[in-house]
């Protein structure tokens, strides 16, 4: 009895633990379940963030992508603007009518290479320049001691030449002030002839020794003279400012031009102008001229003054007889009202001195203007 007993203890024994041993497992095996679950959850939740992130990541590429796009393209763009060359005037300017009336010689006289020059200056600012892009703006104007519109060639803002696209037919068109070189009616230089021969009252020249200096302006030689000098006539005294150079002579006499002229640019107390005209022939040399290119400066507008004197007297001709009429100056701005007197001898320099001053300039004269009908008188 007492072994069944045992044998039935021993049986319930080996059952429990069995049971026992079956819960454990199949605890072990749902927390592992559970486990993997929490894993694959937290791996899914990774891969999401991932996913996010390489999207952002592309996004934000690609924007920068785009950006660098349209700055190369906007980059590209300025520098095409920036290369486009700017559009210039083709030739220059044409010359109105009245510009190419005036640049035409009367008929009677040969077609001879008269060009502009200038007499007395009445302030003429000098320039330099220029319609072209970029814009530059003038240069200020030198000033000369006696700013006389066209006797000081120096003081020129306007940049004007005797050839080329600043030659006469266009000097109207470079500034405002120039108008009068295209639209006066009394303009010089002109073909003199058909003179009303007159008593006309002798000129009172009273000229002495005189220091001076002497400039190259850029269009002539010019010279500043002392004060002291001065000439009488029509009952006005005018002082001497300063005398010039040009060639050929500006002035024709019958349709015909000298080697050189000397231009004497005097100046009243009310500011009015009057130029006497000396021509200058080939001949014997003439000490006054020669006074003066001995002491030509080794620049331009650099003024140099001279160790001796001069005395214009010496550069007058023996027959003070004159031809006169009313003109202008000769150079921009061509301002009207300038009393004329060209004397009717002309002076005789040598070939040397004529040679000297072609090496410098070899045509420096404006082309005769219309007589427009003017009166012009002559000295018997």
């Amino acid at each position: 009895m007492r072994a069944v007993r045992l044998t039935v203890l021993l049986t319930c024994y080996l059952c429990l633990s069995a049971l026992i041993l079956h819960l454990a497992d199949a605890q072990a095996s749902d927390a592992d379940r559970r486990a993997e679950v929490v894993d694959a959850r937290g791996d899914a939740h990774t891969d999401g963030k991932s996913e996010k992130s390489d999207k952002a990541d592309k996004a934000d590429k690609a924007d920068k992508a785009d950006k660098a796009d349209k700055a190369d393209k906007a980059d590209k763009a300025e520098s095409r603007v920036a290369a486009k060359p700017e559009t210039k005037p083709k030739g220059a300017p044409r010359p109105t009518q009245a510009q190419a009336k005036s640049a035409t010689p009367s008929a009677a006289a040969p077609a001879l290479p008269v060009a502009d020059g200038r007499e007395g200056k009445a302030g003429v600012p000098a320039v330099a320049a220029a319609s072209a892009a970029p814009r530059v703006e003038p240069i200020a104007p030198v000033v000369t001691a006696f700013p006389l519109g066209d006797g000081d060639h120096a003081a020129d803002p306007k940049h004007w030449t005797y050839e080329g696209d600043h030659g006469p037919v266009a000097w109207a068109d470079l500034a405002p002030e120039f108008a009068a070189c295209a639209n006066g009616t009394r303009q010089s230089p002109i073909d003199i002839r058909d003179g009303i021969k007159v008593d006309l009252e002798p000129i009172n020249f009273d000229y002495r020794e005189s220091s001076f200096k002497v400039i190259d302006n850029g269009h002539t030689v010019q010279v500043n003279v002392a004060p002291g000098n001065a000439i009488r006539v029509m009952g006005r005294r005018f002082t001497l400012v300063q005398f010039h150079f040009h060639r050929p002579s500006e002035e024709l006499l019958d349709g015909h031009a000298t080697e050189m002229v000397v231009h004497m640019v005097h100046k009243d107390a009310e500011g009015k102008l009057a130029v006497v005209a000396v021509l200058l022939e080939s001949g014997k040399a003439q000490p006054e001229v020669q006074a003066v290119w001995n002491n030509l400066p080794l620049e331009k507008n650099e003024e140099m003054a001279a160790a001796g004197r001069i005395d214009l007297l010496h550069l007058l001709p023996e027959d003070r007889r004159y031809y006169t009429y009313m003109g202008s100056l000769t150079t921009p701005p061509c301002t009207e009202g300038v009393l004329w007197m060209v004397m009717k001898q002309p002076v005789s320099v040598s070939p040397a001195q004529i040679a000297l001053f072609s090496r410098l300039y070899p045509m420096n004269a404006r082309p005769v203007q219309a007589s427009s009908g003017r009166m012009i008188k002559e000295s018997n």
